[in-house]
């Protein structure tokens, strides 16, 4: 029993010996928040939609539109504080105790210069105007070739010239499918035997189409 009595104490000793480091390192875990403005370097005027990033914590935040913020950090964590026009910072949190800590951040312009671009390489507008006007596609050639064969008056003559329309290619083609099957069962009929075809003729020659050609190109 007396064994048990002074392992326990022991123990409790022991402890009571660590009590005070553990609380030690407690409080350098313990949060502290940071806030503070960020302000433009030469015209101390707030700057908003700056990123402040901890890429050891993964968390980061963004300045409001007075240039204000807030973000939780620990004692030693490294700080990028970034933003368009302006040249990328660190700061690197100093050891204090828990609580709030606030600071004033001046961000400095970053100029950048860019190579000179040449949008066309003519010196005066009058000199690309006479470029582009002399200059010529690929296919301007076909294009060409297109705008004649659409040409109003040259389509006129060629429709004048056609022997049949679509109306009377139609009509004829109705005409013999009409003959083949009214002579499917009976022999073909001979012409110089039908009445109908020599009472055309007889009009066709008595209206001068014969001289004409009209009934040659109807038969």
């Amino acid at each position: 029993m007396r064994k048990y009595i002074v392992l326990g104490i022991f123990f409790f000793s022991c402890l009571a010996l660590c009590q005070p480091h553990i609380a030690q390192a407690q409080g350098a875990t313990q949060t502290i928040l940071l806030s503070g403005v960020i302000l433009d370097a030469n015209s101390n005027a707030p700057v908003p939609g700056v990123h402040l990033y901890i890429p050891g914590a993964g968390r980061g935040t963004s300045s409001g539109y007075d240039g204000y913020f807030t973000l939780p950090a620990f004692s030693g964590d490294s700080i990028v504080i970034s933003a368009i026009g302006y040249q990328k910072q660190y700061y690197i949190m100093p050891r204090r105790e828990p609580g709030v800590f606030s600071v004033v951040i001046e961000l400095k312009e970053d100029q950048i210069m860019l190579p000179i671009v040449e949008v066309f390489p003519y010196p005066t507008e009058e000199i690309f105007k006479e470029a582009f006007l002399a200059l010529k596609l690929e296919d301007e050639e076909q294009l060409e070739n297109i705008k004649k064969n659409l040409n109003q008056t040259l389509m006129m003559r060629a429709s004048a010239n056609v022997r049949y329309d679509g109306a009377m290619n139609s009509r004829y083609y109705l005409d013999q499918q009409a003959q083949a099957i009214g002579n499917e069962n009976m022999l073909p009929t001979i012409q110089l035997l039908n009445p109908f075809a020599w009472a055309r003729f007889i009009k066709s020659v008595k209206q001068g189409d014969l001289r004409r050609g009209k009934w040659r190109d109807r038969n």
